[in-house]
């Protein structure tokens, strides 16, 4: 049984008269209790607090009168206050202050006139009951203003940062205040620093959205997900997105200024698919500012492979399996100025068979060998070609075609 269906129906009647000037006092000690409720000057916001305390007392009295009358009224009028409550960013406390200042109120007015209307204490009980049980009510409608009013802003908020992400993004880049005024609706504080990040889902596991701090802007729903990492080198940052990205594999593109953000998520997108063909290591949050030679030769590879032809061509005299060997050691020498010890100590091999396999290379390049502008395009083409060869390199040639092997060009006894 409802609470208010206890108390005597004759009540209402009794209490009815009385109203208005208790709603007067109601409100008068609500305002002073809750300095934020003091609104001399807001007209609109005085009027709902006036609509409020005075459809509750009415509300009270007709459920006293009649237990099944209808809450819609009164209910929709605290929905308004829990919504207005969540917009102007307070949470629910000062409202449960106001209704339980309001509460006293009542309560002490109709303790003082109990004896008057000849009011028991069992009676009192039973209204004492019927109150804390309204509160609830109204509470609770309240409260689904409140989340509504949150949910909407949330997904306000979101939207409006998705937009701010794909403003930032854009190429030609947005105009400042643009950015700026968007920034503040999107509540993010514009850097002056940001890198982009591209992702794609690491196996078939369930989706895992990341979590990670608000100031970064991402959508991972899009088709293309991404995040823009602001003040990526701040301390903490790269540790963040390693621990949010684990279930990713992620490219971070080079850290520019937050207006060239669009040049930073162009080199993420060239790292990403270089991963996903297992030519950069996807264990891990792949930095490009740590690839770049590879990220470079990459860009245009069909030139790089056609380049490759003409400058490894006196490569296909060779055995394809010590071919191989003299590209290594050629690109270990390109990287190392020539230095056999070096050479050796990357390679694990002896200096002399370093020594060795240069002679040969000598003798197939001639004075190209040592030309700057051809070891740089050689280095080039050499780190395409090792770290991705073409597909049918499995027992063929590394170079497309295949010439009688010269004499002398075996590896020295030893070197398999």
């Amino acid at each position: 049984m409802k609470p208010w269906a206890g108390v005597p129906s004759e009540l209402s009647e009794m209490f009815r008269p009385h109203l208005e000037a208790l709603a007067e006092e109601m409100i008068e000690e609500i305002l002073a209790g809750i300095p934020e409720y003091a609104r001399p000057q807001d007209e609109e916001y005085a009027r709902l607090v006036r609509l409020a305390v005075e459809g509750a007392l009415r509300q009270f009295v007709d459920l006293i009168m009649d237990p099944e009358s209808s809450w819609e009224s009164v209910a929709a009028v605290y929905r308004e206050i829990g919504w207005a409550e969540a917009r102007e960013g307070r949470n629910l406390d000062i409202l449960q202050t106001s209704l339980r200042l309001g509460a006293r109120v009542a309560w002490r007015r109709l303790a003082s006139e109990s004896e008057r209307y000849n009011i028991s204490r069992r009676t009192l009980a039973s209204i004492a009951e019927a109150i804390f049980a309204f509160l609830d009510e109204i509470a609770r409608a309240a409260t689904e203003g409140y989340t509504k009013a949150r949910e909407q802003e949330a997904g306000e908020l979101e939207h409006r940062r998705r937009r701010l992400l794909d403003m930032l993004l854009a190429e030609p880049p947005a105009a400042p205040q643009a950015v700026a005024d968007l920034a503040r609706l999107a509540q993010w504080r514009v850097p002056r620093t940001v890198a982009a990040v591209v992702l794609y889902e690491r196996g078939q596991q369930p989706f895992s959205h990341p979590s990670l701090p608000p100031d970064v802007l991402a959508d991972v729903n899009r088709r293309e997900p991404c995040l823009l990492v602001p003040d990526p080198e701040g301390p903490g940052r790269g540790r963040m997105l390693e621990s949010a990205l684990r279930d990713w594999v992620a490219a971070l593109g080079p850290t520019v200024r937050t207006e060239d953000a669009a040049k930073s998520l162009r080199w993420a997108r060239e790292a990403l698919p270089l991963a996903r063909r297992g030519i950069l290591a996807s264990d891990r949050l792949i930095r490009c500012a740590d690839h770049m030679p590879a990220l470079v030769v990459f860009k245009d590879e069909e030139l790089v492979r056609a380049i490759a032809d003409l400058r490894l061509a006196p490569l296909k005299t060779v055995r394809p399996r010590h071919r191989e060997r003299l590209m290594r050691t050629l690109l270990s020498c390109l990287q190392n100025g020539f230095n056999a010890t070096e050479v050796a100590s990357r390679l694990h091999v002896h200096p002399q068979t370093v020594r060795y396999r240069l002679h040969q290379l000598e003798e197939l390049f001639g004075d190209r060998l040592y030309d700057p502008e051809t070891r740089l395009e050689m280095e080039m083409v050499l780190t395409v070609w090792l770290t991705d060869p073409p597909d049918d390199r499995q027992g063929a040639d590394v170079i497309a075609l295949d010439g009688p092997r010269r004499r002398g060009q075996d590896a020295p006894a030893g070197e398999q």
